[in-house]
């Protein structure tokens, strides 16, 4: 027999709604960063079926629907850098970013770049330099990558990409506090991270994920899926509530801010 604590009976339940449309502009006030940032704010951005799986078929695409890319988009727009890791690239066959001109006006009014660079993380920097992610793309993406890489990566990359050294300690590894003390060098504070699991396990374990943006596919996929974080070490960070946002094909889009 299963007891519960006494404490479980005190929690408070609401029932979200009503039900109310929002514009593109309201929809765009959801997602947009703090004012007057003085560091790295970082996002992730991930999805997940109902049973927890990140990917369908091997890709989180599989599990996308017609709000999950909009959204996807939106977020993209409101950045001022896209952080990824190299096997999301290869797998979701990844390109540049691409900016519609009226998103590029409201950047430049912001302050921004038009078209938020890509960050790539990979410890050994082993990308194709001929891969649609360098050859279909308005900016040079960033390759961030170790300390024992980073040489022989600018002899292959450094043509099409802007490499850089993001170890720590650890000669052979990417920092997580080092790629954001490099990003904010350049101005870069608020960061987009679209995953991979290992990428925003980083984050996490390293304290430095502010907030996360998940969606909830209304989809069951079984299988040995993985979770949208993965990675050995373990946190327990505790997040608040900032939204959760639904539409007609029963997707959750819920935002989740640090709690501290």
């Amino acid at each position: 027999m299963l007891f519960m604590a006494d404490t479980a009976a005190a929690a408070q339940f609401t029932a979200l709604g009503p039900d109310e449309s929002l514009d593109d502009g309201r929809l765009a006030d959801f997602y947009s960063y703090p004012e007057a940032l003085d560091r790295c704010w970082v996002r992730g951005n991930m999805i997940a079926s109902i049973d927890g799986a990140a990917t369908a078929a091997g890709k989180a695409g599989g599990l996308a629907g017609p709000g999950d890319r909009n959204l996807f988009m939106l977020m993209r727009y409101a950045a001022d850098v896209i952080l990824v890791g190299a096997e999301t690239v290869r797998v979701e066959n990844y390109s540049g970013a691409q900016v519609p001109l009226s998103h590029r006006d409201a950047r430049q009014r912001r302050g921004q770049a038009e078209v938020p660079p890509i960050a790539v993380v990979t410890r050994s920097g082993n990308l194709d330099p001929e891969a649609r992610f360098f050859t279909r793309t308005d900016v040079a993406p960033l390759i961030l990558t170790s300390a024992d890489a980073v040489d022989d990566t600018r002899r292959r990359l450094g043509g099409v990409a802007e490499v850089l050294n993001v170890s720590g300690p650890r000669s052979d590894e990417a920092d997580a506090a080092t790629i954001l003390a490099v990003l904010a060098e350049r101005g870069l504070l608020r960061v987009l991270s679209e995953g991979g699991p290992l990428v925003l396990n980083m984050l996490i374990a390293a304290g430095l994920l502010d907030e996360l943006c998940l969606t909830v596919a209304p989809i069951l996929v079984g299988g040995g899926a993985g979770r949208i974080a993965a990675g050995p070490a373990e946190s327990l960070i505790r997040m608040r509530r900032a939204h959760v946002l639904s539409d007609e094909h029963g997707y959750l889009y819920t935002r989740y801010v640090r709690g501290d």
